[in-house]
C-alpha cells in the first residue's frame, strides 16, 4: 500500500470510526437501563437492520438503473452470509444485551478489542504479515482494555456484560473483514446494501414479532437512539469503514483504537454519564497505541503466496 493509498484508507477509516462510536451511547438510548427498559435489543439489533434493508433495495435498484449494479456470484454468496453473521446479529445483539447492564462508557473502553480481533482476521484473510512490533501494540491495546474490565469489576471476573461485549467484539471482526474481502469485486456500498437486503426475510419477521405492543410508551430519545443506529451505524457508516478496510484492513484496524475515546465524549451529552479520571486515562492509554501501531511495517503476502485467491473473490480495480 503506496502512502496516497494509506493516507485514503487512514481518512475513510476516521470518518468509519466517528459514526460508529455513536453507536454505543446511542444503543443505550434506544435500550433503556435495567431498571428503566425501552426498546428490546431484539427488536434494536432486527429493527435497525430491517430499516437499513428497505434503505438498501432502494440504493441497489437506483444503481441498477444507473447500470453500476454488481451482482454477487455463486462464490461470493458464503462471505456475505459470514457478514451477515457479525454485523447484522452477532455484534448489534450482544452490544445491546450488554447495555442493559452497563453503561456505554464502559462498553466504550471495552471496544478497544475489536482492533485486535480485526488484525488477526484480516492478516490471516488477506495473508498480510505484521510487524512483531505491529502485534506488540495491538496486544498492548488489548491488555489495557482487560486492565480496565479488572478494575470496574473490582477483580478479574468478567461478568454476563463483558462476555456479552467480547462476543460482540469478536463477530465485528469477522463482519468487518467479510465485507472488507468482497468490497474490491462488489464496492464498500453494495457490498453492505446486498448483505442487509438479502437478510430481510429474517430482519423484517422478527423486528415485527419484537417491536413494542405500544410504540408511544417509549420514550422519544430511545426512538432517536434506534433511528441513528439504523441509519448511520447499521447503513451509512460501512459505506466508509468497508472501503477503508479494503485498503489495508490491518492497519487501518488500528484506527478503532480511537473509536473509545470517542465514545466517551458523545456519552457525557447524549446520556449525561460521567467520566472519571481512570477510564479517561485508560482510554488516553489505549489511543496511544494508535500513533505506535501506525508505525509499524505491514507487509503484504510473500510473492509465491497471492494475498487473495485466484476466481470470482480476487479483487478487480473500478
Amino acid at each position: 500500500m503506496n502512502h496516497a493509498q494509506e493516507r485514503e484508507a487512514l481518512v475513510w477509516g476516521l470518518v468509519g470510526v466517528t459514526l460508529f462510536a455513536a453507536t454505543l451511547p446511542m444503543t443505550r438510548l434506544a435500550v433503556g437501563p435495567v431498571d428503566a427498559p425501552q426498546l428490546s435489543p431484539w427488536f434494536v439489533t432486527f429493527g435497525r437492520a430491517a430499516v437499513a434493508g428497505l434503505l438498501s433495495l432502494a440504493y441497489l435498484g437506483w444503481q441498477h438503473a444507473q447500470g453500476r449494479l454488481r451482482v454477487p456470484v455463486r462464490s461470493q454468496w458464503p462471505v456475505l452470509g459470514v457478514t451477515a453473521f457479525g454485523v447484522i446479529v452477532g455484534f448489534p445483539l450482544f452490544l445491546a444485551l450488554a447495555l442493559r447492564h452497563v453503561p456505554s462508557t464502559h462498553g466504550a473502553v471495552v471496544t478497544a478489542l475489536l482492533p485486535l480481533s480485526t488484525a488477526v482476521l484480516g492478516a490471516l484473510w488477506f495473508r498480510q504479515r505484521p510487524s512483531a512490533g505491529f502485534w506488540a501494540c495491538a496486544v498492548l491495546g488489548s491488555g489495557l482494555v482487560l486492565g480496565f474490565m479488572a478494575w470496574r469489576a473490582g477483580g478479574f471476573y468478567l461478568g454476563a456484560a463483558n462476555i456479552f461485549l467480547i462476543i460482540s467484539m469478536t463477530t465485528g471482526a469477522l463482519g468487518y473483514i467479510g465485507g472488507a474481502r468482497l468490497t474490491p469485486s462488489l464496492g464498500a456500498e453494495q457490498v453492505i446494501c446486498w448483505v442487509l437486503a438479502c437478510a430481510l426475510p429474517l430482519t423484517l419477521p422478527v423486528t415485527w414479532w419484537f417491536a413494542p405492543a405500544v410504540p408511544s410508551a417509549i420514550g422519544t430519545m430511545s426512538w432517536v437512539g434506534f433511528a441513528y443506529v439504523a441509519l448511520f451505524s447499521m447503513w451509512i457508516g460501512f459505506f466508509a469503514w468497508y472501503r477503508a478496510l479494503a485498503l489495508g484492513a490491518v492497519r487501518v484496524s488500528q484506527i478503532q483504537l480511537i473509536q473509545p475515546f470517542l465514545s466517551l465524549l458523545f456519552a457525557v451529552p447524549l446520556l449525561g454519564e460521567h467520566l472519571d479520571l481512570t477510564t479517561v486515562g485508560f482510554a488516553l492509554a489505549v489511543i496511544a497505541t494508535v500513533f505506535l501501531g501506525k508505525r509499524m511495517p505491514v507487509h503484504q503476502a510473500a510473492p509465491h503466496a497471492p494475498a487473495t485467491p485466484p476466481g470470482p473473490l480476487a479483487p478487480v480495480k473500478d
